[in-house]
């Protein structure tokens, strides 16, 4: 029996999920209060702290003593084997410049799946005390309550989330994006962490969510909460969401909000070459 079909080991790997979301959040929190350093990854903008790496070990290390069968794979470099057929993937901050800046959009996202997708997902958003949380068939919660997306059916009143890459050529090609959808919808945010933005969807916050060239730790938990919660995911093309591109919206937006993308000319491989 896999845990899709097993149940009690489905609530396990949840509960477990929560947990760690919760511990090592808080821990980020209060190291945060306590002062930072800073230095920088892929690019100047895309920065990491020690306390990005921390919460990834506080996580990791709960994860291998709950479930040692169990592959991991975080942000910060964790990447374990595993032959428990169970995977976890771990953001130990998202929305790492928000946590620098003190603004509070910042989350720790855990999800597990199997070779079908996500079994379960937490995101933990500690400035504000929320815990996102689903599990594959059983709809989506916020502490503890059920969420559902939201019922907004005109693309002109809908409110639509969105995220930037670290590069200057990427990012000046996703300004051409948004640059087209602000006249066509009600109004864009940019909160500046994708597990967040999906998190939002989920809830009914923001009526939909795009964006491209991400890791699977920055999505895993949070689009299957979206997912759960009633909205439909899927890439620019309306094909299985990935890591690459993805656009989450309530169902009666998510074509519109393909046929906006489409119109903008979003092509991706071109600011692949260019980066």
């Amino acid at each position: 029996m896999t845990a899709a079909t097993d149940p009690a080991l489905l609530d396990e790997l949840l509960r477990l999920a929560s947990r760690v979301a919760c511990d090592a959040g808080e821990r980020a929190a209060a190291g945060r209060r306590d002062g930072i350093e800073i230095s920088s990854k892929s690019s100047v903008t895309d920065l990491v702290t020690p306390h990005d790496r921390a919460a990834e070990h506080v996580i990791v290390s709960a994860l291998s003593a709950a479930r040692p069968d169990d592959a991991i794979v975080g942000e910060e470099g964790t990447n374990q084997s595993g032959r428990s057929g169970v995977s976890w993937y771990v953001d130990p901050i998202d929305g790492t410049t928000n946590f620098v800046y003190g603004l509070p959009s910042w989350a720790t996202s855990v999800a597990a799946g199997d070779a079908s997708g996500m079994l379960v997902g937490a995101v933990f958003v500690p400035a504000l005390d929320e815990l996102f949380c689903a599990a594959r068939g059983r709809g989506a919660t916020l502490n503890g309550r059920p969420i559902h997306a939201s019922e907004t059916g005109a693309l002109d009143l809908a409110l639509v989330a969105t995220g930037f890459g670290y590069t200057p050529e990427r990012r000046r090609h996703q300004a051409g994006i948004v640059a087209h959808l602000l006249g066509q919808v009600r109004d864009l945010r940019r909160l500046g962490a994708a597990a967040v933005d999906l998190c939002y969807v989920a809830a009914g916050r923001v009526d939909a969510y795009f964006e491209d060239h991400l890791n699977v730790w920055d999505v895993a938990a949070g689009e299957l909460i979206a997912r759960e919660a009633g909205c439909v995911t899927s890439d620019f093309s309306g094909g299985p969401p990935t890591p690459r591109q993805i656009v989450a919206a309530n169902p009666a937006l998510h074509a519109g909000v393909l046929g906006l993308l489409a119109a903008a000319g979003d092509t991706p491989t071109r600011v692949e070459t260019q980066a």
